[in-house]
């Protein structure tokens, strides 16, 4: 069977040529236009066609991180900012962000969180595998405008925006689900008004990740191989549509 594989390492190499539209817009620059990008008031052929797509398949859940190798918190701010921009339910943006970095909070953080469901025998990073810098992301209860569940959705696209944003510039993540609500929340000091949702653990990548098709078998759960490649089954692209009824 031929399946299509992309690699994730330790080298990255960084996106440019970021498409961006002005107001006004340069003459002759099409408002519905993928295909050119501002620069000096003209309209410049994108380099990289195929540049987002790229992105999109590069940012994978890194779970093993250069531990000593910290991210600049100028970065992370940056990066913070990205999701701040994201589509809002009702636009009543009622996520927060708390960055963990301390050495210390760090490793109490580290106990309180599950790493790979799938993985059994793997207990989660060793030290100098874990992430130099932690996202916790909370539901300000306060400004709540409609069900809880809005909110996930937000945070689905603002993590999203925040990875990409970070494997832009070499930097990966995994989104952590698996945790100890109230022990973290005792840890970081939240009272009632917070929820906590989500932790993010970023950092500069000491893994490979493997893309590949979803075998005969249907079996879609992740794997490290003997060389402790991390494995990621997808299913195909004509596995996930679906025909539209005929019309009456």
């Amino acid at each position: 069977m031929n399946r299509e594989i992309r690699v994730v390492g330790l080298s990255v190499e960084r996106l440019h040529g970021t498409a961006v539209l002005t107001s006004p817009l340069p003459p002759g620059c099409k408002a519905n236009s993928l295909k050119c990008s501002s620069l000096k008031g003209e309209c410049v052929e994108r380099k990289e066609e195929k540049m987002m797509s790229q992105l999109v398949s590069r940012t994978r859940t890194i779970r093993r991180f250069a531990e000593e190798k910290t991210i600049d918190p100028a970065r992370l701010r940056e990066l913070l900012d990205l999701a701040r921009l994201g589509g809002s339910a009702r636009n009543a943006q009622v996520l927060k962000y708390m960055v963990i970095t301390e050495d210390a909070l760090r490793r109490q953080l580290f106990p309180l969180l599950g790493w790979a469901g799938y993985l059994r025998d793997w207990p989660g990073p060793e030290p100098g595998e874990r992430p130099p810098a932690y996202v916790v992301c909370l539901l300000d209860r306060e400004l709540l405008r409609g069900p809880e569940t809005e909110a996930h959705f937000d945070l689905g696209i603002a993590t999203q925006n925040l990875l990409l944003g970070a494997a832009e510039c070499g930097v990966f993540g995994c989104r952590i689900g698996a945790f100890s609500p109230g022990l973290v929340q005792r840890l970081l000091q939240l009272d009632d008004r917070f929820k906590v949702l989500l932790v993010l653990g970023l950092g500069y990548p000491a893994e490979t990740v493997v893309v590949e098709e979803v075998g005969v078998d249907g079996d879609i759960r992740y794997w490290h191989d003997e060389q402790g490649v991390h494995h990621v089954p997808k299913r195909s692209l004509a596995d996930i549509l679906l025909e539209p009824p005929v019309a009456a």
